[in-house]
Parts: C-alpha cells; sequence; structure tokens
C-alpha cells in the first residue's frame, strides 16, 4: 500500500512540472476510452509555499503561489490535478490521467507517459543546475 501511495504522490508530482501541451494531448487520448466524466471542482487559486530554513530546520512560508486545480469523477475515482498559474485546462488533464490510473485504465500507458516526462524534467533540471554552475564565482577571503 505504501509502494502505491509513493507512485501515486510520483505521478501527480511528475504530472504537475511535466510538459502542459503533452499532458493535454495524452488526456485528451486518455477521455475518449474512460466513458462519463464529472467535473466536481475546477479553479484557481491561492496556496501558501512552504519552505525549510537549511541552518535551523525551522518550516516557513515563503509566499502564496497562484495555481489552477480540478478534482473530478471517473471510472469510479477521484480525480485530482494542480499546477502552478492560471491554466485550467492542464490541471483538469492531470486529474483525468489521475483518476485513469488510480481506476488501473491504461496503467502501463500511463507509467510510461510519466516516466517520460519525469526523464524531461531531470534533464531541464540538469541543464538549468550546469548554467547555475556556470555562474559561480569563488571568491577567496582573507
Amino acid at each position: 500500500m505504501a509502494d502505491q501511495q509513493s507512485r501515486h504522490a510520483f505521478v501527480l508530482a511528475t504530472l504537475a512540472r511535466g510538459d502542459d501541451a503533452d499532458i493535454k494531448q495524452f488526456a485528451e487520448q486518455l477521455l475518449e476510452s474512460m466513458g462519463e466524466v464529472e467535473v466536481i471542482n475546477n479553479r484557481t487559486g491561492l496556496v501558501m509555499l512552504p519552505m525549510r530554513d537549511t541552518v535551523e530546520g525551522t518550516a516557513f512560508h515563503l509566499g502564496e503561489v497562484l495555481v489552477a486545480e480540478a478534482h473530478i469523477k471517473a471510472l469510479g475515482q477521484d480525480g485530482y490535478g494542480m499546477k502552478t498559474g492560471r491554466d485550467l485546462e492542464v490541471a483538469m488533464a492531470i486529474a483525468v490521467i489521475d483518476a485513469a490510473w488510480q481506476a488501473g485504465h491504461e496503467i502501463s500507458t500511463i507509467d510510461e507517459f510519466v516516466n517520460t516526462q519525469a526523464e524531461m524534467i531531470a534533464a531541464n533540471d540538469n541543464e538549468r543546475m550546469r548554467a547555475v554552475e556556470a555562474t559561480r564565482v569563488n571568491m577567496e577571503t582573507f
């Protein structure tokens, strides 16, 4: 059960950072075979951004972040999606993918899509860190 929850958290976290156009297109493909979808909630809002002080290890809120979120019911499962920004279509697409994944609907196709998105995110993060590292200045102190 814990492994399933970890995978579910990984799926949602990956989709939240994934490519918007790819996510929308993939959700459209899933919708063709999913039947009826009930939209429970689809809105934008502000959420607090939690951070941890690296010195003292205490938690604090850095500020608020605009997010789009969607909550649906499909295939007998609740689906949830949240994405930074105001693109409600992406949030809805994430919720569709989530509901399908939880229902076991085309699970291997969804896992393959999520893994591909995770690889793209990792490559982008690596490229960004290389660019940041290239700007680092080592200063000698006296």
